[in-house]
């Protein structure tokens, strides 16, 4: 028989659920709801949240990937956040995070831009994605025209302070942000990875913002680029001043084989490579010709053009005032022949880039022209006007060491868009700002003998900087990187291939070491010197 009081328990309990019952209903919404739906953004706005099923993503239309290649399909499911930031009235800063649904590694990726910026590297995405990591990218802060014409920089600063600085450490804060929302907790750690005027960001964030990564790969910075852009339109000058003095792309075979005709063979090994271009004393003017001109000689004014070329831009008391060009990288996709002969007259990649910086950051004027440089005065005002905007060559990054950052740069020896040097000369700031011991602890260089702007060339240039092949250590500078950041193991030698099939990575033909500067790889004296076993790194003959 059930007494009065067991009823009354029996509707205190029913009662006690209906009381309850709105929040557990609450709760199961809140473990659904989409964690980003209510994830405020200082000065940005998430536009758009999908889900990408693997395999599904396609590219907006110009989207640059090698030829012949596809990084997409075999990407993972992902979240794609697409949001803008607006940090000024003028800004106007789209990016794209993307989250991996399963599998992700924990930490958190930066990916930077080449050229002018203006679009998502959707390219440089696929990979660090395929590894794991939630990703981000950023057009920083305007649109790619698509005549060529950067117009976007005439009367706006704060787009062209964007483009130098502010877009990459905003992008960032915000996808840091997003990472947090998505998964409940923060990145482990944090990398950028990028190339170029990449590169050059790469330097940027770890001068200005050493709080925004943990491991930073700078590839080929342009970081100098008052002084890169300089010599640009210095060689545009030498180039164009006069059709007499144009060097076609189809005479780069002959300048380079009499290149490695005279220093191949210095470094006691003729390899077909020239490991250290700055010890050649390469000539011109062993390709003059001795009868009708060919493309297989230069007549006297253009090797008095290629000479200049060398030597770079000059003040009047004949100091150079950017390093140039050095021997041994003159052909080839990404080689002279893209960047410093061109297609045709005025039609290399350096002159269309020196042209819209000046014309457009400079002195926006229309009227500009190469033929009006003065290259000591105009540097001079650059710098002033924009160098504390685009140059990211602080030499002081003892905020970076402090908290426990470290930086790997590499840099090509044949490179034919940025000059090695400026590599190298950033490099010898930062020992001659922080010392030695303290530099080691934290720095290495790479230089890469045969690698053309940021891969490619005749040399082994395969070394993890693009896409994960063997995926360790010995192999991959991604992958030493995250050694040294996340397990404190240095990175020494690493590993770099050449295969027959550059672009697929099929059919391997060599390998080669990278030693961190000033270290060479130096030939055993027995063995192929196709294997990078029979090589030892040795410090350089003074």
């Amino acid at each position: 028989m059930t007494s009065k009081y067991d009823k009354q328990r029996r509707l205190l309990r029913i009662a006690l659920l209906f009381l309850l019952l709105p929040a557990a209903i609450s709760t199961a919404t809140a473990q659904t709801r989409d964690p980003l739906a209510d994830l405020k953004l200082p000065s940005a706005t998430i536009v758009s949240v999908e889900t990408v099923a693997a395999g599904a993503f396609k590219p907006p239309a110009g989207t640059f990937v090698l030829p012949g290649t596809d990084p997409f399909k075999s990407l993972p499911a992902f979240r794609r956040v697409v949001g803008v930031i607006k940090p000024t009235s003028d800004s106007d800063i789209k990016f794209e995070v993307w989250l991996p649904i399963e599998g992700w590694n924990g930490n958190f990726r930066g990916v930077g831009n080449g050229g002018f910026a203006g679009s998502i590297s959707h390219g440089d995405m696929a990979v660090p994605l395929s590894r794991g990591y939630a990703v981000a990218s950023t057009d920083t802060g305007h649109t790619n025209p698509t005549n060529g014409e950067e117009t976007w920089a005439v009367g706006h600063p704060e787009k062209v302070i964007d483009f130098g600085y502010r877009a990459i450490h905003e992008m960032t804060v915000k996808a840091k942000a997003i990472v947090k929302a998505n998964y409940g907790k923060a990145p482990k750690f944090s990398y950028f990875i990028s190339c170029s005027n990449g590169g050059r960001q790469a330097l940027m964030e770890a001068q200005r913002y050493p709080e925004d990564y943990d491991g930073i790969i700078a590839g080929a910075p342009a970081n100098d680029w008052t002084r890169l852009m300089l010599n640009a339109a210095f060689i545009s000058q030498v180039m164009l001043s006069d059709a007499a003095n144009y060097i076609s792309a189809k005479k780069m075979k002959a300048i380079e084989a009499a290149a490695l005709a005279s220093c191949d063979a210095a470094d006691g090994l003729k390899d077909g490579l020239i490991d250290d271009p700055t010890r050649c004393r390469f000539d011109p003017s062993v390709l003059l010709c001795s009868g009708p001109e060919t493309d297989a000689c230069l007549t006297a004014t253009q090797v008095e053009t290629l000479k200049k070329i060398y030597a770079g831009a000059r003040d009047a008391k004949g100091s150079q005032l950017s390093p140039s060009y050095v021997p041994g990288g003159e052909t080839g996709f990404f080689g002279w022949e893209l960047w410093i002969s061109g297609p045709a007259p005025g039609k290399s990649a350096l002159n269309t880039l020196s042209r819209q910086y000046f014309k457009r950051m400079v002195f926006a004027d229309e009227n500009w022209d190469f033929k009006l440089l003065n290259a000591e005065r105009d540097l001079k005002l650059a710098e002033q006007k924009l160098g504390p905007i685009l140059n990211s060559t602080n030499p002081d990054l003892k905020a970076f060491k402090m908290r426990g950052g470290k930086l790997i740069i590499y840099h090509g020896w044949s490179e034919g868009a940025i000059p090695p040097e400026m590599a190298i000369n950033y490099y010898k700031s930062v020992v001659a700002k922080m010392g030695q011991r303290d530099s080691d602890s934290f720095l290495r260089l790479y230089m890469v003998p045969g690698m053309q702007h940021c891969f490619l060339g005749p040399g082994p240039h395969w070394f993890g900087q693009f896409a994960c092949t063997t995926c360790d250590a010995k192999h991959d500078i991604v992958a030493s990187m995250e050694d040294w950041v996340e397990r404190g193991v240095a990175p020494d030698t690493i590993i770099a291939t050449k295969y027959k099939n550059d672009i697929a990575r099929t059919d391997l033909t060599r390998t080669r070491p990278l030693c961190p500067y000033p270290g060479i790889a130096k030939y055993k004296g027995s063995g192929s010197i196709d294997d990078a076993a029979n090589f030892v790194c040795q410090a350089p003959k003074e």
